[in-house]
């Protein structure tokens, strides 16, 4: 997704519907290659309501989970969480709040608790945001696969087409 001027992965918009800890750990382990295929150097933030403990409640447990799991298995990536949107991508809100995170309003892979949450905001700022939605680009599977959403016009479908041809290169 691109706007102003920034590009930001955004997931799981499109497949997994209720995920838990251990799929939204993958889910930013995949989101975090696709950052770099773009080449950007991927700065996660695992989204709740809550920010670092802040609520405690299932869902914001399961995002601190997957930070957990995601931390342990990748320690290679920069992860932050759980953490709420407007401190991921606000500078001046990391800073005063979180000094201490990792993540200082930089985030540029933004992973979503769900399906509902994940949807909602990128077709929010594609439709209404005047962001340039690049995908859905669907993720580890066999083949290079993606979709196109209802609406898109012949750039969108051309930015899917060359993604698919990219993505089956590289897997060979």
């Amino acid at each position: 997704l691109m706007f102003k001027g920034q590009m930001f992965v955004l997931a799981d918009t499109t497949v997994t519907i209720e995920p838990n800890a251990e799929q939204l750990a993958e889910i930013a382990a995949l989101s975090a290659e696709t950052a770099k295929r773009f080449n950007l150097e991927p700065r996660i933030a695992m989204l709740s309501f809550s920010n670092f403990g802040s609520t405690k409640h299932p869902e914001a447990e399961k995002v601190r989970d997957a930070v957990r799991i995601l931390k342990e298995r990748r320690p290679d990536l920069v992860v932050e969480g759980e953490m709420q949107a407007d401190t991921a991508v606000v500078p001046y809100i990391a800073k005063v709040d979180y000094p201490w995170s990792l993540i200082q309003g930089d985030a540029n892979v933004l992973v979503f608790p769900n399906l509902d949450a994940a949807n909602a905001a990128y077709k929010l700022l594609w439709r209404l945001g005047g962001a340039e939605a690049i995908g859905p680009i669907l993720q580890g599977l066999a083949k290079p696969v993606h979709v196109l959403q209802r609406g898109v016009d012949v750039s969108d479908i051309v930015s899917m087409a060359a993604i698919a041809v990219i993505d089956a290169q590289v897997q060979g």
